[in-house]
């Protein structure tokens, strides 16, 4: 084997190795992003009070995060990214009213 076949080899190798990285990256950054979302929602829906809703506009942000990434390095999911920015937009007015601002009086 010439030095070209095992440079080519090798390359070949590591390209195999990064995308088996990447679909898991991308695998990880899906089910996070769903499952991070149905905790804050379930955390929101049992109005436990300001700060565990404040905390679960933070899940909610994180969520948000993973799911733009998602939907951008996945083919054809752009729309789950435009769709989460607006909801990181509205999460983090979430965080801000619940654990930031003080409360209303």
């Amino acid at each position: 084997m010439s030095l070209s076949d095992h440079f080519l080899a090798d390359t070949s190798q590591r390209a195999d190795v990064t995308r088996r990285m990447n679909e898991t990256v991308l695998t990880a950054l899906q089910y996070y992003g769903a499952g991070a979302g149905v905790i804050a929602a379930l955390v929101v829906s049992l109005d436990l009070g300001r700060r565990p809703t404040g905390w679960a506009f933070v899940l909610f942000v994180t969520s948000s995060i993973a799911l733009i990434a998602w939907g951008f390095w996945q083919e054809d999911s752009e729309g789950i990214g435009w769709q989460n920015a607006v909801l990181l937009v509205i999460n983090l007015i979430g965080v801000y009213r619940y654990l930031v601002r003080k409360p209303a009086s």
